[in-house]
C-alpha cells in the first residue's frame, strides 16, 4: 500500500502509523495507538526490573594474626553473605613489618577458601593491593 494512503487511512481511524522495519524494502510500517505501545512496552521493562536480582559485592577484612574464633565469625558472615547471592571481598591488611610476610597472608586466605568451598567458588584468586591482599568469591550457582 502507498505511504500515503496508509497514512490517510491511520489518520482516518485517529491511529499512528509506526514504521516497524526501515531497513526492508518496501518498508513495513503498522497502524496502532503509538503512545498506548510505548506505555506497555515501558510497563514490561519495570516489571522485568523489578524480577532481576541485583548482586552485592560485601567485604570481609582481616588482620593476619586473627584469632580462630574471630576467623570462623568472619567464615560464617561470608557463609550468609553468599547464601544470600552477593559476592564476597576477603581481604587480609598487613600493617609494618607484616608486609615481608604476604605468605603467611596467602595463607590464611587459602584457609578462608577452604571454609567457604561448599558454598561459593573462587571468582579472583588472591592477589596484592598495595598494603592489602584480596580475594573475590562467588556463590555457587544453582542446580
Amino acid at each position: 500500500m502507498p505511504t500515503r494512503q496508509a497514512l490517510s487511512l491511520a489518520i482516518e481511524k485517529g491511529l499512528d502509523l509506526v514504521d516497524i522495519a526501515p531497513q526492508a524494502t518496501p518498508h513495513v510500517c503498522r497502524i496502532m495507538d503509538y503512545n498506548k505501545f510505548r506505555y506497555e512496552q515501558a510497563k514490561r521493562e519495570k516489571e522485568a526490573r523489578k524480577n532481576q536480582k541485583t548482586v552485592d559485592i560485601k567485604e570481609v577484612r582481616m588482620s593476619m594474626n586473627i584469632d580462630t574464633h574471630d576467623f570462623e565469625t568472619k567464615a560464617n558472615q561470608a557463609i550468609k553473605f553468599l547464601k544470600g547471592g552477593d559476592k564476597v571481598k576477603v581481604s587480609v591488611r598487613f600493617r609494618g613489618r607484616e608486609m615481608a610476610h604476604t605468605d603467611l597472608g596467602r595463607a590464611l586466605l587459602d584457609r578462608f577458601k577452604d571454609a567457604c568451598a561448599e558454598v561459593g567458588v573462587i571468582d579472583k584468586p588472591a592477589k596484592m593491593e598495595g598494603r592489602s591482599m584480596a580475594m573475590f568469591i562467588s556463590p555457587k550457582p544453582a542446580k
